[in-house]
């Protein structure tokens, strides 16, 4: 990292991981002595815990970059959205697809019992993947030998969520670059397929075990198309954590569960209709630089900036108590091992931002097998 982006990583990464670990503190001790005995009580709980660390992650997204989500959405599904359960399936255009679907959740209500389907490697990363654990997000490995049960176990503990849940899934498998899509289109002309020009060809099983299991219990699929117009640049951590500003087009349009094919084969081409769909959706945008459905108001919430500034007065306090009580700045074996500890930290949000992009570096040869394997 440049000597300026380490400036700003520093205080903001001290903020995150040290409030981070007070918030997964709290999670394991729900964890340990409240589920047990109530699983319900302790979710109610920790919808509320989780949104004390992810909140901060939004702030710096609305208040400190100042990225500009656009939502596109029919008026039945802007009014049902935070209501009811719902399955989200999304292409996964950028880094912080994920990031803009917590903004959207946290806008209707229910980013504590916002949940998603991801890589199991997320699970370790510090603070944030601990905290998601928690939140019984689903880790897969990408293999569906490997994956099946835990998906539809994982899919059936959420029947009795005590509050309305959005689960997340990019049916994709994997973020879109250009690599990916040239796969794609090499495995749709060899298989006599309509060759993508915007989307990856989705992988559906995990689509078709989702609406197996949750038709008695969701009501709604919401069909979540993201794109980031020609005219601006594409969002990243790293741009983020640099205070720089993009612009994020987000189009949602909600299907009943009830109208869903009863077979799985046919549930299966209903996703892939859907990406065709999505994908002339996504052709449109590029001519015309909006969708079709009205912009809805989302507003930019101070609740985000109130829980930063809180943390950011107990942890100076606590800072400013702890210094005092060990004199730990008083000796040069403090100073040094305070310094390795501002060390670890920059290492620590270096990893994190690193990790977000880290899909970038896919191979053409890469996304190829991992196309065959599906």
């Amino acid at each position: 990292m440049a000597i300026p982006l380490v400036l700003v990583v520093l205080p903001l990464g001290l903020l995150f991981l040290l409030s981070g670990l007070v918030v997964n503190a709290i999670q394991a001790v729900l964890f340990l002595l409240i589920r047990p005995f109530s699983k319900r009580l302790y979710r109610q709980i920790n919808v509320f815990v989780a949104e004390l660390l992810w909140l901060q992650l939004i702030w710096l997204v609305d208040w400190w970059a100042g990225v500009k989500v656009q939502l596109h959405a029919d008026q039945e599904t802007y009014e049902s959205m935070g209501k009811e359960h719902a399955l989200l399936i999304s292409n996964h255009r950028s880094d912080i697809d994920w990031l803009v679907g917590w903004i959207l959740a946290q806008r209707s209500g229910c980013l504590g019992s916002a949940i998603a389907i991801m890589k199991k490697s997320s699970k370790f990363l510090p603070v944030i993947g601990w905290s998601m654990w928690f939140a019984e997000y689903l880790f897969l490995e990408r293999s569906w030998a490997k994956d099946e049960k835990t998906l539809k176990s994982g899919l059936q503990r959420l029947k009795d969520f005590p509050r309305s849940f959005w689960l997340a899934l990019f049916v994709e498998g994997t973020r879109y670059t250009p690599a990916k899509l040239l796969a794609a289109q090499e495995y749709a002309v060899s298989q006599g397929l309509t060759a993508p020009r915007n989307v990856l060809i989705p992988r559906t099983k995990g689509f078709v075990s989702a609406v197996s299991i949750m038709r008695d219990f969701v009501p709604a699929i919401y069909d979540t198309t993201v794109i980031i117009p020609e005219d601006s640049p594409k969002p990243t951590m790293l741009r983020i954590f640099q205070g720089q500003s993009s612009v994020v087009h987000v189009r949602i349009k909600r299907h009943p569960m009830s109208d869903m094919p009863s077979s799985d084969e046919d549930v299966s081409r209903w996703c892939k209709d859907i990406f065709v769909a999505k994908d002339a959706l996504l052709d449109r945008h590029i001519a015309t630089g909006s969708f079709d459905e009205e912009i809805r108001p989302i507003g930019r919430p101070v609740k985000s900036l109130v829980v930063v500034l809180s943390w950011s007065c107990l942890l100076l306090y606590g800072a400013h108590r702890f210094l005092q009580w060990t004199q730990l700045l008083s000796t040069w074996k403090g100073v040094i091992l305070f310094v390795a500890g501002l060390a670890m930290v920059t290492a620590v949000m270096h990893v994190f931002i690193m990790f977000s992009q880290s899909e970038r570096s896919s191979s053409a040869k890469a996304a190829r097998d991992r196309v065959k394997k599906d």
